[in-house]
């Protein structure tokens, strides 16, 4: 409720809270007034002698009904429901979540200290840090990655031998600390023939099939067209510039001639956010450990 675009909206909220609050006060006053002498009924009548009167509500149970309202101004007071004032406690849910969470992380410094402490290659063969590792994952990272860690179209298969930017234990922990932004600029300026020989040589650098003759000049463009540049002269790419290998079997968006064409003509632009500034170095380090784990050098699955 703080942004608003004018005070007009946050004074309407606020005579609307109060307003209806006092109405209801208003309304049970009216009802508890002293019943006239004689009682009438209301015209209702049921089985020929039937009839309901027009009995003032009982006091305990209008009294329930004031203690009601009493405690909506009083809490309208103390916690913030008038437009943007926020209440005489100072409270709000993004304190309380930061309040429980500073609680939880003063709990659980001791055992990420520990494990900050051990070598990562280590930490990956602890299988209590483990147990830690994989419940920091499936927070944070599933939903890209994928519970078996082995990715999706677009999403790197943690899982393999394959490193985009690195496998060595300190790229793992960059990669997850400060993230990574792996941009493939659009080249449609190339003209749709060259962009379908370059797919050709892409598919024959890795024993796809392709057509021998547009692969070969697809070869002299991937040269002159500045690929190599990123992807390198033998086409297995910069782990710096995160530049995929095109020589191997793995393929982020997929290896047919139309999917290797679009992304020549448009470029891909892949964002791996950084973590260090949520989870901390403590629980960056145990997650690491965890990736590093995943991988067959490490026994992973």
């Amino acid at each position: 409720m703080n942004d608003f675009v004018n005070q007009f909206w946050n004074w309407y909220v606020i005579l609307l809270v109060l307003v209806s609050i006092i109405a209801c006060g208003v309304l049970l006053w009216t009802q508890s007034l002293p019943p006239p002498a004689k009682l009438d009924t209301t015209g209702h009548v049921w089985d020929e002698t039937l009839e309901e009167y027009n009995n003032p509500l009982p006091k305990w149970w209008m009294w329930l009904f004031y203690i009601t309202v009493i405690f909506s101004l009083v809490y309208s007071f103390l916690y913030p429901t008038l437009g943007s004032f926020q209440g005489i406690l100072g409270w709000s849910s993004s304190g309380q979540w930061a309040r429980e969470m500073a609680k939880f992380d003063e709990q659980t410094r001791p055992l990420y200290s520990k494990y900050m402490q051990t070598d990562l290659k280590a930490l990956a063969g602890d299988n209590a840090a483990m147990e830690t590792g994989k419940r920091l994952y499936l927070t944070y990272c599933v939903q890209c990655h994928g519970a078996d860690a082995k990715g999706s179209k677009g999403f790197p298969n943690l899982a393999d031998s394959e490193w985009q930017w690195g496998g060595e234990p300190a790229q793992i922990v960059e990669t997850i600390a400060v993230g990574r932004n792996g941009v493939m600029p659009p080249h449609a300026q190339l003209g749709a023939d060259t962009i379908k020989d370059l797919a050709h040589y892409v598919r024959s650098l890795s024993g796809l099939p392709a057509d021998s003759l547009r692969a070969s000049k697809g070869q002299e463009a991937f040269n002159s067209a500045g690929c190599s540049g990123c992807h390198g002269a033998d086409g297995k790419g910069m782990q710096a510039l995160g530049a995929p290998n095109l020589t191997d079997k793995v393929w982020l968006y997929g290896s047919s001639e139309a999917t290797i064409i679009e992304t020549i003509t448009k470029g891909r632009n892949n964002q791996m956010p950084a973590w260090k500034e949520f989870l901390g170095d403590e629980k960056v380090h145990v997650l690491a450990a965890y990736v590093l784990s995943l991988g067959p050098a490490a026994g992973g699955k």
